[in-house]
């Protein structure tokens, strides 16, 4: 995958384009990821201890990992994930600029 959690990512396709946000949790096995801000669902909830009173939450759900792109740290545009060997340690590196994405 090539986004990971605590990412900011760009939304580049479906009904949240162009919204920008921070990746909360990844999903590697299902390929997705929770994006902060990002694709809202209904979630009809009975009463509970937690939440006594019930009703109609709002949360966010996951998001396919092709439909964002990592932003680059020195553009703050979208940019594609490539892979180097600085220093003995593979870091992943923002195409558009060469920064690392890696902190």
């Amino acid at each position: 995958m090539h986004v990971k959690k605590g990412d900011k990512v760009k939304v580049i396709s479906g009904k949240d384009k162009g919204k920008e946000g921070t990746i909360l949790e990844s999903f590697p096995k299902k390929d997705r990821v929770l994006v902060e801000g990002v694709n809202y669902m209904k979630k009809h909830t009975s009463p509970s201890q937690d939440n006594p009173q019930g009703g109609i939450l709002n949360q966010e759900a996951p998001i396919h990992v092709s439909n964002v792109m990592p932003m680059d740290p020195k553009t703050d545009e979208p940019t594609r994930v490539g892979n180097e060997v600085r220093d003995g340690k593979k870091v992943r590196i923002a195409k558009k600029s060469g920064e690392p994405l890696d902190k």
